[in-house]
């Protein structure tokens, strides 16, 4: 078996310790944020949880689906927020396919830093719309992702299907 190393991925995920450490949670943040502020990730908030783009997305349409509780495991987690997590992700689904037509997707979550959590203080699951071929040459050998729509226009787009699914 080969490796391929990625020493960019890290830089991100070391961004995160100061942050955390001085007591600050994006997630924590972001439930006040008004989903109509071009200025913040968030798309979509429901009773117990909410929902933002990644601002280090692996692919367009790249969103979390996060309790508004700050919640570090999995256990802390109610019925109701569960159901509710589960309920956001099929809803996320039904948008991204809407919007983007892909033919795949990555969900799930990384728990702890030795899970590849960047943020581990607060739990949140991870969808990620895929295509054939939409892993090429530009990471593995330019260390570039290659993202092709402004984090601005994804924000438009997505509310708009939100808009039109959840009403």
């Amino acid at each position: 078996m080969k490796n391929l190393w990625s020493p960019w991925r890290s830089n991100y995920i070391e961004s995160f310790k100061e942050k955390q450490s001085a007591g600050e949670c994006i997630f924590c943040a972001a439930v006040e944020k008004d989903i109509k502020d071009m200025e913040n990730l968030v798309v979509h908030k429901s009773k117990t949880t909410l929902v933002m783009m990644n601002l280090y997305p692996y692919n367009n349409g790249h969103l979390m689906i996060v309790p508004k509780r700050h919640l570090g495991s999995l256990e802390q987690i109610t019925t109701e927020e569960s159901h509710e997590l589960m309920d956001e992700i099929l809803l996320a689904e039904k948008v991204l396919q809407k919007i983007y037509s892909p033919q795949g997707f990555n969900i799930g979550a990384n728990l702890g830093r030795a899970g590849g959590a960047g943020i581990e203080a607060h739990i949140h699951f991870h969808i990620v719309p895929r295509w054939n071929g939409d892993t090429n040459f530009m990471p593995a050998i330019g260390e570039v992702k290659v993202i092709s729509q402004d984090l601005g226009e994804t924000k438009k787009r997505l509310l708009a299907g939100y808009t039109e699914i959840h009403i």
